[in-house]
């Protein structure tokens, strides 16, 4: 049996992945992988990305770029032109990032769910009530960018980002296993809380974007921002914003990759096709209007 069939076996015993994922010291270690990702040198890049690639799915046919300055350059890597075709239909949603479904569902008394039987309420998550109450019977998704995937995350709509709130926070691992054991994880980790207008609209629907980092993922850069958001920004954690995107333009980037949560206006439901585990591309149909 090679290395590794021998790592990834380990690595699927739950407890065990666990164990190493979770119990190390999660923030100094994201710090130390922040600074280590961006050194600058041939050979870390080269040797950083090709152990990536032998324990991952790392697959960089579609990158714009081929050749990296450092593992957080091929991390954040820009995709050709044209990789991702974006649906263009009026009533639908785009999927805001390559990922897999993490959950999804309905708001239901203020509560939504990371997994089988743990909820979170969602103004623990989001720390606007009256925006958190909105969301009361709409469906939410929850979109989980595993390490090897194309990390940045677009405009689901033509639309306004009106504001934006950023929490500091832990660097839980966001991945099944921790979400089974962690009660309200996504209330707990770094995050920001991206309000986004509908643009067409006299009175819009508001559309809510919640990246959550993780361990070793932590760090949200924004294009409507000169700052990076971390897990030591001081603030102001409340940003008000008034910047117009159209539908699948570029909004940012995680650092490294990890989940975001996106809750749908009133209007909108999850397009039906959708089930736990699949995996989707960022431009693909993920809401409709009915």
């Amino acid at each position: 049996m090679s290395i590794k069939n021998i790592t990834q076996r380990i690595l699927g015993q739950e407890d065990l992945n666990f164990l190493l994922t979770n119990r190390l010291p999660r923030i100094a270690l994201t710090r130390f992988m922040g600074w280590f990702s961006q050194i600058e040198h041939p050979w870390v890049a080269f040797l950083s990305i090709k152990t990536w690639q032998f324990f991952s799915q790392l697959d960089l046919s579609e990158a714009k770029n081929t050749h990296f300055k450092s593992m957080h350059a091929c991390f954040t890597r820009e995709l050709k032109a044209n990789a991702r075709p974006i649906d263009q239909a009026e009533n639908v949603l785009v999927s805001p990032c390559d990922a897999l479904i993490g959950a999804f569902g309905q708001v239901r008394d203020g509560m939504a769910f990371q997994a089988k039987g743990f909820a979170y309420n969602l103004w623990e998550l989001i720390p606007d009530a009256q925006l958190a109450a909105s969301y009361e019977g709409c469906d939410y998704v929850t979109l989980r960018l595993t390490s090897s995937m194309y990390h940045r995350f677009h405009a689901p709509v033509d639309g306004i980002l009106k504001k934006l709130t950023y929490i500091s926070g832990d660097t839980w691992n966001v991945n099944p296993i921790a979400l089974k054991r962690v009660e309200r994880l996504f209330c707990k980790n770094e995050r920001a809380v991206i309000e986004y207008a509908l643009a067409e609209q006299d009175n819009p629907q508001i559309i809510t974007l919640v990246p959550v980092a993780a361990i070793l993922v932590a760090s949200i850069r924004l294009h409507c921002l000169n700052v990076l958001l971390h897990l030591k920004y001081p603030g102001p954690n409340q940003i008000p914003c008034y910047f117009q995107f159209q539908r699948g333009s570029e909004l940012g980037w995680f650092q490294h990759g990890s989940t975001i949560l996106f809750f749908a206006p009133p209007a909108y439901k999850l397009m039906p096709q959708w089930k736990l585990g699949d995996t989707i591309k960022m431009g693909q149909a993920l809401f409709y209007c009915q």
